[in-house]
């Protein structure tokens, strides 16, 4: 049953005009849900989801999920969080609230209203692994007083609630652990490699690697990723998870440049500096859960996806530049 006598579910995408958040909503949108956007927009744009604002079941909520939200709702993908280290650690304390606080108040929601509700957790509660390649089984090995460790500590105590809740309230939840995920909408300056790489290469600029380069990561394209993040929702309720969302084809950093320079056409140099404390070494998803219980695996091939991305930001950068004009 659905609130509101609507054909359609009352779907609330919390960080919804961010990156990874306008993404879902727009997919939600083209199905025939009526979603509602929420958002503080403290690294989200009204840009991401401007197309969406004049569809008849999109509907824009500016809102801090650190305070309560009194809505009706039939889903909830809580998305809300700063998620590249130059963002969540700007504000620390904030990025912390955001994540506990933050599940806190969409878990009562949930609770009140008999919501099923999906948490965006994150590859970063593996912290700097020692198992290889990170299953659901593996607990981690995280620093918990590091620079890093608003997020990924504030993500695990995210996922603690979210499983108390289901042995305490009998809750529907789902929990995804997101790995590295890339495309349309990154936010230029977020400091993550993917966006780095592109925009230093469009610029002409040297492109940065932090280390030798030879540390891992594993990236999986937006489109990918939120169908990963879909069909998890309508699993049934004894797929709770946490179930691993990303791509296993594992590169090194070094490899992503060379792979950026050449898509761009690009004559920058590499140059590198030192490695940030606690940052992983390498970074791969073991996703034999997600295969079994979704049925999914990513499509998108590294170049395809970088194409598409490279095309993105070529225009913004264009954008930009006509505007400084």
């Amino acid at each position: 049953m659905t609130y509101s006598g609507h054909p359609h579910k009352q779907v609330l995408v919390t960080g919804g005009a961010g990156f990874l958040g306008s993404h879902l909503c727009e997919a939600l949108v083209e199905e025939g849900e009526d979603v509602l956007c929420l958002d503080n927009f403290y690294t989200g744009s009204r840009a991401n989801i401007q197309h969406l604002l004049g569809k008849p079941n999109f509907e824009l909520l500016r809102h801090d999920v650190t305070f309560p939200l009194y809505i009706e709702v039939d889903e909830v993908y809580n998305l809300a969080c700063p998620a590249s280290p130059i963002h969540y650690q700007h504000d620390p304390v904030q990025t912390t609230k955001t994540s506990v606080h933050g599940a806190i108040n969409m878990l009562g929601l949930a609770k009140r209203t008999g919501a099923k509700i999906l948490q965006a957790s994150t590859s970063e509660v593996y912290g700097d692994p020692e198992e290889h390649p990170q299953s659901e089984h593996y607990w981690g090995h995280v620093n918990p007083i590091g620079p890093r460790s608003c997020y990924d500590e504030g993500k695990r105590c995210a996922e603690t609630l979210f499983f108390d809740y289901r042995r305490q309230h009998n809750l529907p939840v789902k929990v995804a652990r997101i790995f590295n995920t890339y495309g349309p909408r990154m936010h230029p300056d977020d400091g993550r490699v993917v966006s780095n790489f592109i925009v230093q290469a469009l610029k002409g600029e040297s492109l940065t690697i932090y280390g030798d380069g030879s540390q891992t990561r594993s990236f999986c394209y937006v489109d990918d990723l939120v169908t990963g993040l879909i069909r998890l929702m309508r699993t049934e309720d004894d797929c709770t998870g946490p179930v691993n969302l990303g791509n296993p084809d594992e590169f090194q950093i070094k490899q992503l440049a060379e792979r950026v320079l050449a898509l761009v056409g690009s004559t920058s140099k590499i140059i590198h500096k030192e490695l940030p404390q606690d940052d992983p070494q390498q970074r791969r998803p073991d996703i034999t859960l997600a295969k079994a219980r979704l049925n999914w695996q990513p499509s998108i091939a590294l170049d395809d996806g970088l194409i598409r991305t490279v095309e993105y930001f070529r225009a913004l950068l264009a954008q930009g530049d006509s505007k400084a004009g």
